[in-house]
């Protein structure tokens, strides 16, 4: 519109038409507003018409073309995996595998990729294994928590998959016979939404496993039966175990890594069963993880030094150590009302109390010194 003042209506063009009128004011439009008011308006109405018109356009031009782009993104994603892949195993010193129709896999000096690429350089310890059906076929690992046998599991299937994609893998050499299919059973998770409790999930998982792995297939379980109680679990464990082995149309190459030391019994009965445990240095009342995997079974779990290295209170620590025992010898437990009273009941460390009894400002500077040397020669 155009806004005239009352002092100048006079003047206003007899073609000006009046839209409004205000105090000291006159508002009016024109032909030509009115034209240039339409082409405002409907200017956002042309532009998406506009828009949809020349995405109908390219679809139909793209659509034309369809075959030849979509091959070319193919082309384009393999050649950039491939390269990937062959610019990890140069830098990273990765090895060619021998691949074959066999059942049989033999991984020396293997490495877990990822793991090794979160430690520093020389840190990582390599490990060795050999499945085969007819004379290796199902290796029951045991060892510490924190001792490094999901990563040797894990780092197993990886080396299969990798070898299968035509890959070279971490590894100082290694043959792996081709897998229908690679199978796991690993971690320990619910599922709420299903109404499934962690037990029940680890379950179906493995019975999806037993069902549908083949005598070419690659199975890794990591703790099965560990979400139920002890007898439960062990016995779970066992007869899967078996049913691996004895099964004809299973017989497939297994990892089994396991707490349930009693399983390594099986090997002395079950003639493609082999145990080998994670090994460990005790030193004292310390254990130092050596991340190395030996033949033969291990006896303990080290789930107590785990606990304290995770901060549990020393009286928990205490406490748990006293119930180990008990059940070791398979003592009726005693009442813990003392065992886990609060830590004033733990019994004073005798060089803390003579610490906290020392009146200093009663030594002399040699006096003081002398004590010190007595009190470290005194310490553990």
């Amino acid at each position: 519109y155009l806004e005239v003042g009352v002092a100048f209506s006079g003047q206003v063009p007899a073609e000006y038409i009046r839209k409004q009128t205000l105090t000291g004011a006159e508002r009016y439009l024109t032909p030509e507003l009115k034209e240039r008011e339409a082409i405002v308006l409907n200017a956002q109405q042309q532009v998406v018409a506009r828009e949809a018109e020349l995405l109908k356009q390219l679809c139909e031009r793209v659509a034309a073309a369809a075959q030849p782009v979509l091959g070319s993104a193919q082309a384009a994603g393999e050649a950039d995996a491939l390269q990937s892949l062959a610019a990890t195993a140069r830098e990273l010193g990765w090895t060619r595998p021998a691949v074959s129709e066999g059942a049989r896999t033999e991984i020396v000096a293997g490495r877990h990729p990822l793991v090794e690429a979160a430690l520093p350089e020389g840190v990582f310890v390599p490990n060795d294994l050999v499945l085969d059906p007819d004379a290796e076929q199902v290796v029951i690992l045991t060892g510490p928590n924190m001792a490094g046998k999901s990563t040797y599991l894990r780092q197993a299937a990886l080396i299969t998959l990798l070898a299968q994609a035509g890959s070279f893998v971490p590894a100082r050499a290694a043959s792996i016979g081709l897998c229908d299919r690679i199978f796991t059973r690993v971690g320990a998770h619910d599922d709420l939404a299903r109404g499934m409790s962690t037990f029940m999930v680890e379950m179906t998982e493995t019975a999806n496993i037993l069902n549908h792995a083949t005598r070419t297939s690659l199975v890794v379980f990591d703790e099965v039966g560990r979400g139920t109680s002890t007898y439960d679990g062990m016995s779970i464990a066992q007869a899967v175990v078996e049913y691996i082995h004895e099964s004809p149309r299973l017989g497939c190459r297994t990892l089994f890594a396991t707490h349930y030391h009693e399983l390594t019994a099986l090997a002395g009965r079950l003639p493609r069963v082999r145990n080998q445990r994670v090994e460990v240095l005790e030193e004292g009342e310390t254990v130092r993880f050596l991340h190395r995997v030996v033949p033969g079974g291990a006896d303990r779990s080290y789930g107590i030094h785990v606990a304290a290295l995770a901060g549990l209170p020393p009286a928990v620590i205490a406490r748990a150590r006293a119930v180990l025992g008990e059940l070791e010898r398979q003592r009726p437990l005693e009442p813990a009302a003392q065992q886990l009273g609060l830590p004033l009941q733990v019994p004073a460390d005798p060089l803390l109390t003579e610490l906290e009894e020392l009146q200093l400002d009663r030594l002399s500077p040699l006096e003081a010194l002398q004590k010190l040397y007595e009190l470290k020669s005194r310490l553990p």
